[in-house]
């Protein structure tokens, strides 16, 4: 099906050229000509007004679906080009569209401006609007992974406060204005330090110049054991003999899921399993996952770190299979993107076959 979708997505650059110059230059002369009764388009033409808003709308599909997608760039370049568009017809379309009207005995007002035209007219003040909303006040993000469960799951949708850590630019990410601060605890969308490109999100473990240390998922903030208790096992038909685990950090009460042993992929599904039908994970023999497990404490290798100036450690709270600041470092301030502050919907196939509507308006812990 996303083939299909990357087909059709391709083929909206060349049919909208194809329109534009049509509908710009062309249409118009066929408009004046029959006018008062409406053109006759050829054949090809025709075709290519009806499949193009299927081609746009596969290529915005494509683009809602990528992962690897500066989405403030896109929506930059959406309004830049509708704003040009509509400014190029007023300036320069439009009188000689009435010029040639009227060198031809037709009233100018009979002559309908382009579709292009009027799509560019209309969309650009709702991708200005969305702009501006997205930018500084609220973004929506889809989790990606299982990296931050048990609090946010594969499939969910997600409001991002932009402005909880200081209003920036879009495109460029300068703050402008200073509002606030990240906080121990929270959860934070930031673009990855390896790949600005790509949007993570995890837990804020650490401030900077806070020492850490995580032993056996246990962490230690500056000699002072963050809360943790273990609560109750955890399976869902891919993680299989888990441990939930209840963790207080800064004034953020929030559960973690961990495995107190190796925790081993299923050569059969690794990634992304179906939950009714294939394991993905497992943790160890049988009673793993109990609340008294605790095979690792004291024995596992311990992660240390000191956070520099200007910098933030993170973690996902799904202890054992998130590639998170124990693997990559630190995060820049400079690439931090907002707060994550609530679930406002849920599509996971693999999960419940469809939305998990208990999942809606929930509030990110």
């Amino acid at each position: 099906m996303f083939q299909i979708i990357v087909i059709l997505s391709w083929l909206a650059l060349p049919v909208g050229l194809l329109v534009i110059v049509d509908d710009w230059f062309i249409r118009p002369r066929r408009q004046i000509a029959a006018s008062p009764q409406p053109p006759a388009d050829p054949p090809l033409m025709r075709t290519a007004y009806v499949l193009l808003p299927l081609f746009i709308g596969a290529a915005v599909l494509r683009l809602l679906l990528a992962e690897r997608l500066d989405f403030s760039s896109v929506l930059f370049g959406i309004t830049a080009l509708t704003g040009v568009v509509w400014l190029l017809d007023v300036a320069l379309l439009r009188p000689r569209r009435a010029k040639a009207a009227r060198a031809a005995g037709k009233d100018p007002a009979l002559i309908p401006e382009p579709g292009t035209v009027d799509y560019a007219r209309s969309f650009f003040p709702v991708a200005l609007v969305v702009l501006v909303l997205r930018s500084f006040i609220f973004e929506p993000f889809r989790i990606p992974s299982d990296s931050m469960m048990p609090t946010l799951l594969d499939g969910d949708f997600i409001i991002v406060n932009k402005y909880a850590y200081g209003l920036r630019l879009p495109v460029i990410n300068r703050k402008i204005i200073p509002v606030g601060s990240p906080q121990r605890g929270d959860v934070v969308v930031f673009r990855y330090p390896r790949d600005p490109s790509v949007n993570y999100i995890k837990r804020l473990i650490g401030l900077p110049g806070d020492h850490v240390v995580v032993r056996s998922d246990r962490i230690t903030i500056n000699g002072q054991p963050v809360p943790f208790k273990i609560i109750a096992p955890y399976n869902d038909g891919c993680y299989i003999n888990m441990q939930l685990a209840e963790e207080h950090i800064g004034n953020h009460v929030h559960q973690s899921m961990l495995c107190p042993v190796p925790l081993f992929p299923s050569p059969v599904a690794p990634v992304g399993c179906n939950r009714s039908e294939s394991r993905g994970y497992y943790c160890g023999g049988d009673d793993a996952g109990s609340p008294t497990a605790d095979a690792m404490v004291g024995e596992a290798p311990v992660f240390e770190t000191t956070v520099p100036q200007g910098s933030y450690f993170m973690m996902g709270d799904n202890r054992d299979n998130s590639e998170d600041g124990r693997v990559w470092g630190f995060v820049p301030e400079d690439n931090l993107v907002g707060k994550a502050t609530r679930i406002w919907f849920n599509w996971d196939l693999k999960r419940t076959g469809g939305p998990a509507w208990s999942r809606l308006g929930s509030a990110i812990k």
